[in-house]
Protein backbone atom coordinates (compact mmCIF):
# COMPACT_ATOMS: atom_id res chain seq x y z
CA UNK A 1 0.00 0.00 0.00
CA UNK A 2 1.26 3.66 -0.86
CA UNK A 3 0.45 6.96 0.50
CA UNK A 4 0.46 10.06 -1.91
CA UNK A 5 1.04 13.30 -0.60
CA UNK A 6 1.30 16.76 -2.19
CA UNK A 7 4.15 19.08 -0.27
CA UNK A 8 3.32 22.31 -2.32
CA UNK A 9 0.54 23.92 -2.37
CA UNK A 10 -0.82 28.12 -1.73
CA UNK A 11 -4.44 29.42 -0.43
CA UNK A 12 -6.07 32.03 -0.82
CA UNK A 13 -5.91 33.13 2.61
CA UNK A 14 -2.42 34.17 2.84
CA UNK A 15 -0.90 33.45 -0.92
CA UNK A 16 -1.87 37.33 -3.08
CA UNK A 17 -1.33 34.82 -6.41
CA UNK A 18 -3.85 32.33 -5.52
CA UNK A 19 -7.80 31.97 -5.48
CA UNK A 20 -7.88 28.73 -3.60
CA UNK A 21 -10.10 27.95 -1.29
CA UNK A 22 -8.57 25.84 1.10
CA UNK A 23 -11.44 23.32 1.83
CA UNK A 24 -11.60 23.08 -2.10
CA UNK A 25 -8.72 21.45 -2.25
CA UNK A 26 -9.24 18.62 0.49
CA UNK A 27 -12.32 17.64 -1.55
CA UNK A 28 -10.20 17.20 -5.19
CA UNK A 29 -7.32 15.99 -3.46
CA UNK A 30 -8.79 13.24 -1.84
CA UNK A 31 -10.99 12.23 -5.84
CA UNK A 32 -7.30 12.53 -7.41
CA UNK A 33 -6.33 10.00 -5.42
CA UNK A 34 -3.74 11.76 -2.53
CA UNK A 35 -3.65 10.83 0.81
CA UNK A 36 -2.80 14.27 2.12
CA UNK A 37 -1.27 17.59 1.19
CA UNK A 38 0.73 19.81 3.19
CA UNK A 39 -0.44 24.10 3.10
CA UNK A 40 2.67 25.62 1.97
CA UNK A 41 1.53 29.65 1.61
CA UNK A 42 3.59 32.80 0.83
CA UNK A 43 5.29 33.82 4.43
CA UNK A 44 5.67 37.71 4.94
CA UNK A 45 8.86 38.05 3.16
CA UNK A 46 7.26 36.69 0.59
CA UNK A 47 3.77 37.05 -2.03
CA UNK A 48 1.78 37.14 1.16
CA UNK A 49 -1.45 39.18 1.50
CA UNK A 50 -1.07 39.98 5.29
CA UNK A 51 0.61 42.72 5.51
CA UNK A 52 -0.13 45.13 8.38
CA UNK A 53 -0.95 44.27 12.33
CA UNK A 54 0.77 42.95 14.90
CA UNK A 55 2.90 39.63 14.71
CA UNK A 56 0.44 37.44 16.68
CA UNK A 57 -2.35 39.24 14.25
CA UNK A 58 -0.44 38.53 10.99
CA UNK A 59 0.61 34.95 12.14
CA UNK A 60 -3.07 34.01 13.56
CA UNK A 61 -4.11 35.23 10.08
CA UNK A 62 -0.96 33.41 7.86
CA UNK A 63 -2.60 29.51 9.56
CA UNK A 64 -6.10 30.21 8.74
CA UNK A 65 -5.68 28.64 5.07
CA UNK A 66 -4.02 25.53 6.81
CA UNK A 67 -6.75 25.50 9.65
CA UNK A 68 -9.62 25.44 6.83
CA UNK A 69 -8.43 22.70 4.71
CA UNK A 70 -6.98 21.39 8.22
CA UNK A 71 -10.70 21.06 9.50
CA UNK A 72 -12.02 19.66 6.25
CA UNK A 73 -9.66 17.17 5.89
CA UNK A 74 -10.83 15.75 9.44
CA UNK A 75 -13.92 15.38 8.47
CA UNK A 76 -13.04 13.12 5.09
CA UNK A 77 -10.57 11.32 6.49
CA UNK A 78 -7.79 13.61 4.62
CA UNK A 79 -4.48 14.49 6.19
CA UNK A 80 -3.33 18.10 5.96
CA UNK A 81 -0.22 19.19 7.02
CA UNK A 82 1.54 23.12 7.50
CA UNK A 83 4.28 24.64 6.48
CA UNK A 84 5.04 27.41 4.39
CA UNK A 85 7.22 29.18 1.45
CA UNK A 86 9.47 31.94 2.29
CA UNK A 87 11.84 33.92 -0.46
CA UNK A 88 14.33 35.79 -0.65
CA UNK A 89 15.81 37.14 -3.81
CA UNK A 90 13.87 35.16 -6.20
CA UNK A 91 14.80 32.23 -4.45
CA UNK A 92 12.39 30.34 -2.49
CA UNK A 93 12.42 27.87 0.96
CA UNK A 94 10.07 25.43 1.66
CA UNK A 95 9.85 24.54 5.26
CA UNK A 96 8.06 21.93 7.09
CA UNK A 97 7.92 20.49 10.87
CA UNK A 98 7.41 23.72 12.43
CA UNK A 99 3.63 25.59 13.51
CA UNK A 100 1.62 28.46 15.05
CA UNK A 101 3.08 28.31 18.07
CA UNK A 102 6.56 28.34 16.51
CA UNK A 103 6.02 30.83 14.57
CA UNK A 104 4.30 32.93 17.46
CA UNK A 105 7.50 32.93 19.60
CA UNK A 106 9.83 33.52 17.04
CA UNK A 107 8.92 36.58 14.85
CA UNK A 108 12.72 37.06 14.19
CA UNK A 109 12.16 33.92 11.24
CA UNK A 110 10.64 36.90 8.71
CA UNK A 111 14.16 38.85 8.63
CA UNK A 112 16.18 36.19 9.01
CA UNK A 113 18.90 35.50 6.56
CA UNK A 114 19.08 32.25 4.87
CA UNK A 115 21.73 30.77 7.17
CA UNK A 116 19.60 32.35 10.35
CA UNK A 117 16.96 30.81 8.62
CA UNK A 118 18.63 27.37 8.41
CA UNK A 119 20.00 27.40 11.75
CA UNK A 120 16.44 28.08 13.53
CA UNK A 121 14.66 25.61 11.48
CA UNK A 122 17.13 23.24 12.21
CA UNK A 123 17.24 24.03 16.02
CA UNK A 124 13.54 23.21 15.87
CA UNK A 125 13.46 20.17 14.23
CA UNK A 126 12.68 21.16 11.24
CA UNK A 127 13.47 21.17 7.56
CA UNK A 128 14.10 23.42 4.60
CA UNK A 129 13.76 22.77 1.19
CA UNK A 130 15.25 24.78 -1.68
CA UNK A 131 11.89 25.59 -4.05
CA UNK A 132 12.54 25.38 -7.57
CA UNK A 133 15.92 26.91 -7.69
CA UNK A 134 16.61 27.40 -10.90
CA UNK A 135 13.07 29.01 -12.23
CA UNK A 136 13.59 31.60 -14.18
CA UNK A 137 11.50 34.57 -14.81
CA UNK A 138 10.91 38.37 -15.24
CA UNK A 139 11.17 39.13 -11.43
CA UNK A 140 14.11 37.47 -10.58
CA UNK A 141 18.01 38.33 -11.16
CA UNK A 142 19.77 35.74 -10.50
CA UNK A 143 19.50 31.94 -9.26
CA UNK A 144 20.88 31.98 -5.59
CA UNK A 145 22.19 28.17 -4.76
CA UNK A 146 22.93 27.83 -1.10
CA UNK A 147 23.17 23.79 -0.84
CA UNK A 148 25.07 23.96 2.63
CA UNK A 149 21.84 26.03 4.27
CA UNK A 150 19.31 23.08 3.03
CA UNK A 151 18.12 20.06 3.23
CA UNK A 152 16.61 19.15 -0.04
CA UNK A 153 15.56 20.38 -3.72
CA UNK A 154 12.50 20.69 -5.21
CA UNK A 155 13.77 18.69 -8.29
CA UNK A 156 9.92 18.13 -9.91
CA UNK A 157 7.24 21.35 -9.78
CA UNK A 158 4.28 20.94 -11.60
CA UNK A 159 4.55 25.10 -12.52
CA UNK A 160 8.19 24.55 -14.01
CA UNK A 161 9.52 24.30 -17.88
CA UNK A 162 11.23 21.02 -17.75
CA UNK A 163 14.09 22.56 -18.22
CA UNK A 164 14.28 23.82 -14.69
CA UNK A 165 13.79 20.62 -13.03
CA UNK A 166 16.14 18.87 -14.99
CA UNK A 167 19.07 21.52 -13.17
CA UNK A 168 17.65 20.98 -10.32
CA UNK A 169 17.74 17.22 -10.73
CA UNK A 170 21.22 17.85 -11.75
CA UNK A 171 21.98 20.26 -8.72
CA UNK A 172 20.75 17.84 -6.32
CA UNK A 173 22.56 14.63 -7.40
CA UNK A 174 25.55 16.67 -7.60
CA UNK A 175 25.53 17.33 -3.69
CA UNK A 176 23.78 14.24 -2.63
CA UNK A 177 20.40 16.56 -1.61
CA UNK A 178 17.25 15.07 -1.07
CA UNK A 179 14.91 15.41 -3.72
CA UNK A 180 11.17 16.36 -3.68
CA UNK A 181 8.36 16.60 -6.08
CA UNK A 182 5.18 19.07 -5.10
CA UNK A 183 2.76 20.98 -7.40
CA UNK A 184 2.55 24.26 -6.42
CA UNK A 185 -0.67 24.44 -7.05
CA UNK A 186 -2.66 27.74 -6.55
CA UNK A 187 -6.05 27.71 -8.05
CA UNK A 188 -8.48 24.85 -7.64
CA UNK A 189 -8.97 24.22 -11.14
CA UNK A 190 -5.28 23.06 -11.81
CA UNK A 191 -5.87 19.87 -9.35
CA UNK A 192 -5.80 16.68 -11.04
CA UNK A 193 -4.06 13.85 -13.25
CA UNK A 194 -0.57 16.78 -13.75
CA UNK A 195 -0.43 17.10 -9.60
CA UNK A 196 3.08 16.09 -8.59
CA UNK A 197 3.96 15.14 -4.80
CA UNK A 198 5.63 12.33 -2.95
CA UNK A 199 4.98 8.62 -2.75
CA UNK A 200 5.01 6.93 1.19
CA UNK A 201 4.79 3.30 2.29
CA UNK A 202 3.75 4.51 5.44
CA UNK A 203 0.57 6.81 6.15
CA UNK A 204 2.54 10.02 7.66
CA UNK A 205 1.05 10.57 11.17
CA UNK A 206 2.05 14.48 10.88
CA UNK A 207 4.72 16.79 8.70
CA UNK A 208 7.04 15.35 11.26
CA UNK A 209 7.40 11.91 9.49
CA UNK A 210 8.03 13.76 6.14
CA UNK A 211 10.81 15.57 7.83
CA UNK A 212 12.12 12.69 9.20
CA UNK A 213 12.56 10.58 6.05
CA UNK A 214 13.98 14.39 4.76
CA UNK A 215 16.94 14.26 7.13
CA UNK A 216 17.36 10.17 6.71
CA UNK A 217 16.91 10.44 2.89
CA UNK A 218 14.45 7.75 3.31
CA UNK A 219 13.49 6.34 0.23
CA UNK A 220 10.35 8.10 -0.65
CA UNK A 221 9.30 7.74 -4.65
CA UNK A 222 8.41 10.65 -6.67
CA UNK A 223 5.20 11.20 -8.28
CA UNK A 224 6.42 13.38 -11.23
CA UNK A 225 6.57 12.63 -14.87
CA UNK A 226 9.58 10.32 -15.68
CA UNK A 227 11.01 12.49 -18.21
CA UNK A 228 11.63 15.47 -15.77
CA UNK A 229 15.02 14.39 -15.10
CA UNK A 230 16.38 14.21 -18.50
CA UNK A 231 19.82 15.51 -18.90
CA UNK A 232 19.33 19.51 -19.39
CA UNK A 233 20.89 20.82 -22.45
CA UNK A 234 21.86 24.31 -21.96
CA UNK A 235 22.95 27.05 -19.14
CA UNK A 236 21.01 29.03 -16.98
CA UNK A 237 20.37 32.54 -18.94
CA UNK A 238 20.45 34.09 -15.59
CA UNK A 239 23.57 34.20 -13.44
CA UNK A 240 24.24 31.91 -10.54
CA UNK A 241 24.97 33.22 -7.11
CA UNK A 242 26.93 30.69 -4.40
CA UNK A 243 25.20 32.18 -0.95
CA UNK A 244 27.12 29.86 1.38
Amino acid sequence: MSFLYETHLHTRCASLCSSADPKGYVHLYQDAGFSGLIVTDHFFNGNCRLKSGTWREKVNQFVIGYEKAAEEGFKRGFDVFFGWESTYDGDDYLIYGLDKAWLLLHPEIVSATREQQFRLVHDAGGAVIHAHPFRERDYINAIHLAPSLVDGVEVANAQNERVFDQRAFSYAKKHNLFMTAGSDIHHLRDVGSGCYGMISSVQWKGVEDYVRAIKEHSCLQLHCPSDCFVSPTGEPDLPIVCEH
